[in-house]
């Protein structure tokens, strides 16, 4: 039997979600409570710590089910891609309002008032979740907070024709281990990111999207097409066209444009082949 993912999979030993019961051994199982992030971004940590790793990020409006809760600290699973980890419950807020819209600009304001030079409360990253109401003069009022650009606001329902061109607006942001903000954001992070407004879900890890994304075709790096996704063991990057690619990197530490043949060579040096392509329908 294949051992559950703890990535993915809410358990621990002393606590586990109430649904997992009979799929996996935990002395006790609860039904957990729902908590929607409050703050332009939070991030996901390995342990209940702000020192510890970040491995994923959720986004303002996204929810997150909490099993378990201490000194400020809540475990449990983000609902968008189902990751678990620890957040800080000062970012998180009971109060859930389900979202309509998402922010479909790179990164936009929030105003204190529906005036560009009213106070900027925070700035939102795109794919974050959003439910908007009243309209004052080209800006949204957001439920819970200030006001946004129209402009930059779209219905869940609207998606993007491309994701690469979704991709391409990143360019030149930091890369961040974990990060899935317009700010900060790593390999995997870059490729959900884009696909997300392009209405195609995506797992967060770079192994997991290999796993579960498009159909494997032949790893020899000939007759690849804009939008395959070029594999690594643990990095990703994202085809322009026949011969350059767009990742988040390490090596430059931002979101970058190069040939595909540097980046296989480079990565290379380093111990890692190509492991596989695979092309979205």
């Amino acid at each position: 039997m294949t051992e559950p993912d703890p990535r993915l999979t809410a358990a621990r030993g002393d606590i586990a979600a109430l649904h997992l019961s009979g799929q996996v051994v935990s002395r006790r199982y609860v039904e957990g409570s729902r908590f929607q992030v409050a703050a332009a971004h939070s991030a996901l940590r390995r342990t209940a710590d702000a020192a510890s790793e970040q491995v994923n990020q959720a986004l303002f409006g996204e929810t997150f089910m909490a099993y378990d809760q201490s000194h400020g600290w809540a475990w449990g699973q983000m609902e968008n891609d189902g990751y678990v980890g620890w957040m800080a419950l000062a970012s998180l807020t009971p109060e859930v309002v389900a979202a309509t819209h998402r922010v479909r600009a790179l990164r936009t304001f929030v105003f204190e008032r529906p005036d560009l030079k009213s106070v900027p409360m925070m700035a939102l990253s795109m794919n974050a979740k959003l439910t908007p109401g009243d309209s004052v003069q080209g800006f949204r009022k957001l439920a819970r907070s200030g006001w946004v650009f129209a402009g930059h606001v779209g219905s869940l329902g609207e998606v993007e024709p491309d994701f690469v061109r979704v991709a391409e607006r990143f360019t030149g942001s930091p890369y961040l281990w974990g990060g899935r903000d317009s700010i900060g954001l790593d390999c995997s992070g870059l490729v959900q990111a884009a696909l997300e407004a392009a209405g195609v879900e995506a797992l967060r890890d770079s192994d997991m999207q290999e796993r579960s994304l498009g159909v494997e075709i032949a790893p020899d790096l000939t007759d690849l097409k804009r939008g395959d996704l070029v594999f690594w063991p643990g990095h990703v990057a994202i085809m322009l066209d026949a011969t350059r690619v767009i990742h988040a990197n390490a090596w430059h530490m931002a979101v970058e444009v190069e040939d595909l043949a540097g980046a296989v060579a480079r990565i290379r040096l380093a111990g890692g082949e190509v492991r596989c392509v695979r092309r979205l329908g």
